[in-house]
């Protein structure tokens, strides 16, 4: 994986203190998103990894505010750097210039591809509604020259342009779908391109290419990505840096080296002792126990306590704050919000590896 190191103009994203929620009754809010920063450098790569249910799509979502009308952003700010160097919080962008953002500066691939077309239009007019739609001063470009640039960009991920850009959605399988929405994603050359899931329910033949085409069009078009996923494989093939959530709270970040060589929250090592090696050593994969919590009724103190074998009777009452363990350099910084990240005597038990 690419070694990115810092922007000297500062990063692309920077997300700083948001909170995302969504509205359950009239007076009642639950908040699914608390507290949530990170940076992202131009042609940086994060992996948003957790289990079901930890707030991981919900924050992509809010990255673009495509959130469903009960969510909402509710804390915090989006700071984003224009393709024309002015830095903007996506948060007060209006209803125009939020249009204008999404697609032209930041665009994302939905975890359902059937989903996100509409199902009585053929490909060809999705990317030439997608065009049409973001022209907004540029002059109108003719359908002949949309149709060539959306036709680089399926052959790009070895599609039949001729075929794919005929055919409606149902006239395409699973993976072609998926290829074809990430090619729509990127026809405005966006700067960040967030991913939910994005091989999900695919055969692991249609993964592998998927992940090809990803790390090949990244080198090229040298954009950034938000890849959202609960492949730990996925997240150490396709990221610079990985993102633990749980319980709606970023838990641990840092290189993907750090991250799966020298994890420094139990729930992280966790979850990566949950899969077995595809090389090494042989090991049994050890499960976490339990549950994750409701996000409407979170316990006391650290989420994660009620499930983890080392916690310590403050566990249940502290809420750890993410901490700065390594920094090489400005973007590449590894924290993690646990009370015992720099307990030696829990890496000697071999609950994180170093």
């Amino acid at each position: 994986m690419n070694d990115h190191r810092a922007d000297p103009a500062g990063p692309l994203l920077s997300v700083s203190g948001v909170d995302i929620g969504y509205r359950t009754g009239r007076r009642t809010a639950t908040t699914i998103v608390r507290d949530v920063s990170f940076d992202l450098y131009p042609g940086q790569s994060l992996a948003l990894v957790g289990e079901s249910g930890c707030g991981k799509t919900t924050l992509g979502l809010g990255l673009l505010r495509l959130l469903p009308r009960a969510g909402r952003v509710r804390a915090g700010r989006i700071l984003f750097r224009r393709k024309d160097g002015e830095r903007v919080d996506v948060r007060s962008l209006g209803r125009e210039d939020l249009r204008r953002f999404r697609w032209d500066e930041a665009a994302m691939v939905f975890q359902g591809a059937m989903n996100a077309f509409n199902p009585v239009l053929r490909i060809e007019d999705h990317f030439t509604d997608t065009f049409r739609a973001h022209e907004h001063g540029r002059g109108r470009r003719p359908r002949a020259r949309i149709l060539e640039r959306s036709a680089g960009l399926l052959d790009m991920l070895q599609l039949d342009p001729a075929r794919v850009l005929r055919s409606h959605p149902h006239e395409l399988s699973g993976g072609m779908r998926q290829r074809a929405l990430i090619a729509l994603a990127l026809a405005l050359e966006p700067q960040l391109l967030i991913l939910d899931e994005p091989t999900t329910a695919l055969d692991v033949l249609t993964q592998r290419a998927i992940v090809e085409r990803l790390t090949e069009l990244r080198e090229r078009l040298g954009f950034a990505m938000v890849f959202i996923t609960h492949d730990l494989g996925l997240a150490a093939e396709l990221s610079d840096r990985v993102a633990t959530m749980y319980a709606g709270r970023l838990i641990e970040s840092g290189t993907t080296r750090d991250i799966f060589h020298r994890p420094r929250h139990p729930y992280t090592a966790g979850l990566i002792d949950s899969v077995p090696p595809v090389s090494g050593a042989r090991t049994v994969p050890r499960s976490l126990p339990g549950g994750p919590p409701s996000l409407a009724a979170l316990p006391p103190g650290c989420a994660f306590a009620p499930r983890c074998a080392h916690a310590l009777d403050r566990c249940s009452r502290e809420l750890p704050e993410p901490e700065l363990l390594q920094e090489r350099d400005r973007g590449r910084s590894h924290t993690a919000a646990c009370l015992r990240s720099t307990d030696t005597a829990l890496y000697a038990e071999g609950v994180v590896r170093d």
